[in-house]
């Protein structure tokens, strides 16, 4: 079994809130964060394959082919984008960074399927400091 990963970038807006709370509430609960008029991340998105290594092209699987999955799926959808509000697969979804992670595997799970490897980890850093790792539920 082999690991192979491909790290990607975007930038994008959002703010956490929940429409049954009140501002007051959503500033306790998500700080700055909550700011109506949004707030954005220079994302940095680790999407991490398994698998066997095929002997006839010695790849798990090509990872120009990988970054374009990426890239037409996720990519392209967030990159300057506002989370709330632009993009399909974060629809009435609150765009933490641990939900955006879990809505990534989503989306790319089935496709690198496809082309013969498994998904194994999304690792998320909304900034420096902070970042998420999913592994599937």
């Amino acid at each position: 079994m082999i690991y192979i990963t491909r790290h990607e970038h975007f930038n994008a807006a959002h703010r956490l809130f929940s429409p049954s709370l009140t501002d007051e509430q959503n500033l306790e609960v998500y700080g700055k964060c909550s700011n109506p008029n949004w707030h954005g991340h220079n994302y940095s998105l680790f999407v991490t394959i398994k698998g066997d290594v095929n002997p006839d092209t010695g790849f798990l699987m090509n990872l120009k082919t990988l970054s374009s999955i990426i890239n037409d799926l996720i990519i392209e959808k967030l990159d300057h984008k506002n989370i709330n509000l632009e993009v399909d697969f974060m629809a009435g979804i609150l765009p933490s960074a641990e939900n955006i992670a879990i809505q990534v595997w989503n989306q790319l799970e089935s496709i690198i399927a496809e082309h013969g490897a498994t998904l194994h980890c999304i690792k998320l850093y909304e900034t420096e400091k902070n970042y998420v790792e999913y592994y599937g539920s």
